[in-house]
């Protein structure tokens, strides 16, 4: 079954349609997105097309789904191949934009590597889709009068919580080892971010900044080597959860439903210049809980492992890391999901797409 075709998944979709109350300024546009057939691209795709099926073909939304793997992009998206508003790109960001004759109304830079073996295996890639993928999209902003670009940056920003916050803020800054392997996905993020402000000032550029927290989904991939991808695939195989850590990792998370509505009240509604912060309380767990939650809802039980170099060369050595989401939800975001909702929801999608 394809995840277009489960039940649980499309009211999903049509759940974020019902949550987000200005689909109208994405009619009629363009959008550009990279990173398109990963995790939240795929969502967003899914969610903007099913919308457009609720249009007359004029006022649908346009998008140009960028992505390095034609085959693999093609076979994601085949109910929307063919269809006239949607275009598949193949295109690595690390590369100059090409160009467009027709107007971009927004971009989103959502590709990008995330996960600890990536950082281990692919440590240049890491770095550059984050800076060179951002600059080349900045740059095709910049050609595109009236554009607004959302750039997708990370909790692990902010470094390590140096004890005198329990909440990330916006301006917060902790501690970040640069001299390291690891730092090569945070510091790429930091330098995309500083990037968007340099394009603003320089070159009138109308970008804003979107913080994610540590997400999850069906529609993620099961070679994502994170921890609660690991879990939630331990979960669906119905076997024991592997615990590499005591858990004691304090983490905020977001479903991809929310991180989705976040693009959409960030992209369309957030301020110029503006970061925000996706985060919410009911999204707050240590990674020992978390993996108890998912063994239980599975019928398996949690084991420790010790992990092996690459793993741990690429694990993330914050131990508390927990996101105010305040701003954000000024402007109007409000979270479908609790952590149990959504990981409960997650796994009985994974499930039903085996049969």
């Amino acid at each position: 079954m394809r995840i277009t075709e489960n039940r649980r998944y499309l009211d999903m979709v049509d759940k974020l349609h019902e949550a987000f109350p200005y689909w109208e300024r994405m009619e009629g546009k363009t959008l550009f997105l990279s990173g398109a057939s990963g995790m939240i691209g795929s969502l967003l795709v899914d969610t903007i097309m099913r919308y457009n099926r609720r249009l007359p073909p004029e006022r649908r939304c346009r998008i140009i789904a960028a992505g390095r793997n034609r085959f693999a992009a093609e076979e994601r998206f085949e109910p929307w191949i063919g269809a006239e508003e949607f275009t598949f790109l193949e295109y690595d960001v690390r590369m100059p934009a090409p160009p467009f004759a027709s107007k971009v109304d927004y971009l989103i830079h959502a590709a990008s590597t995330t996960h600890p073996l990536a950082y281990s295996s692919e440590p240049v890639n890491t770095v550059l889709a984050n800076v060179q993928g951002t600059c080349h999209l900045l740059e095709l902003a910049a050609q595109k009068p009236g554009s607004r670009f959302l750039l997708l940056s990370s909790v692990e920003i902010y470094g390590e919580n140096r004890g005198d916050v329990t909440y990330f803020q916006e301006d917060y800054c902790g501690y970040l080892d640069c001299n390291t392997l690891r730092a090569g996905y945070p510091e790429g993020k930091r330098a995309g971010e500083a990037l968007c402000q340099a394009y603003i000032q320089q070159y009138g550029v109308d970008a804003v900044i979107l913080r994610l927290p540590r997400s999850y989904g069906p529609t993620m991939r099961m070679t994502d080597s994170k921890a609660a991808a690991q879990f939630i695939k331990k979960g669906i195989d119905r076997e024991n959860i592997v615990l590499k850590s005591e858990g004691n990792q304090l983490y905020s998370y977001a479903h991809v439903y929310d991180v989705v509505l976040g693009i959409l009240w960030s992209l369309l509604c957030g301020k110029t210049g503006q970061a925000y912060n996706l985060g919410d309380s009911g999204s707050d767990i240590t990674l020992k809980v978390l993996a108890e939650m998912i063994a239980q809802y599975a019928g398996t039980q949690v084991v420790f492992e010790l992990p092996n170099e690459w793993e741990r060369r690429g694990f993330s050595t914050a131990t508390k890391a927990l996101m105010d989401g305040g701003r954000l939800k000024e402007l109007g975001w409000c979270p479908g999901y609790d952590i149990e909702t959504g990981i409960h929801e997650t796994m009985d999608i994974l499930w039903e797409l085996r049969q």
